[in-house]
């Protein structure tokens, strides 16, 4: 496991994350790109614990996301499987798994702050978390995607499914999007990637 991890993370967090996979019962399986989720974690039926991280992540958000899902296997054998799975149980682990990775040998000095304000409270997707999710994809590789935040009112434009909508209003964090094809009115976060359609 160690060798698929190393090209998947910063370097100098190795050896901290193997001590934290040093359980007989818990494997980590990197996947092809799942557009609905960067990772996720479940117990098996035979009592055993798998992670699972989407390959296409930079080694930031790779980390996170394994942290994260870290957090779910240690949650569960500290408190059991009745709690909430991002509830104040995970949150706790997580911060505190998360806490030794919060240096700028890991991570470049300008994510630290946005990491810090995150790991205050953090959410069921760092995606929820605007500022840092547009800093996180900077070390993605470029493409010719746009964000919804960007495009102008009444802009039609495409998601990865095929789907049309065109771009409404803005709400507090949201922005409301029409479906072309069904008139639903449904609400994206700012940071989605899309792409433009040209009249």
């Amino acid at each position: 496991m160690k060798n698929t991890l190393k090209s998947y993370i910063p370097d100098t967090a190795v050896a901290q994350v193997m001590a934290l996979l040093d359980h007989d019962d818990l494997t980590v399986t990197v996947k092809n790109e799942r557009k609905t989720r960067h990772g996720d974690y479940k117990r098996l039926p035979n009592g055993k614990h798998e992670i699972t991280i989407n390959s296409n992540l930079n080694s930031y958000r790779f980390l996170i996301t394994l942290i994260h899902e870290i957090a779910h296997f240690e949650a569960y054998k500290t408190f059991g499987k009745n709690i909430k799975p991002h509830g104040k149980a995970w949150k706790h682990t997580f911060q505190k798994l998360m806490l030794p990775f919060l240096n700028p040998s890991i991570f470049p000095i300008d994510l630290l702050p946005l990491l810090a304000n995150h790991f205050k409270n953090p959410k069921a997707s760092s995606d929820t978390d605007i500022k840092l999710a547009l800093a996180l994809k900077q070390f993605d590789p470029q493409n010719n995607k746009t964000y919804v935040f960007e495009i102008p009112f009444g802009q039609t434009f495409k998601l990865y499914n095929g789907k049309i909508f065109k771009k409404g209003n803005k709400r507090v964090k949201r922005i409301e999007c029409i479906e072309i094809k069904t008139g639903k009115l449904y609400l994206f976060n700012p940071n989605a990637e899309v792409d433009i359609i040209n009249d």
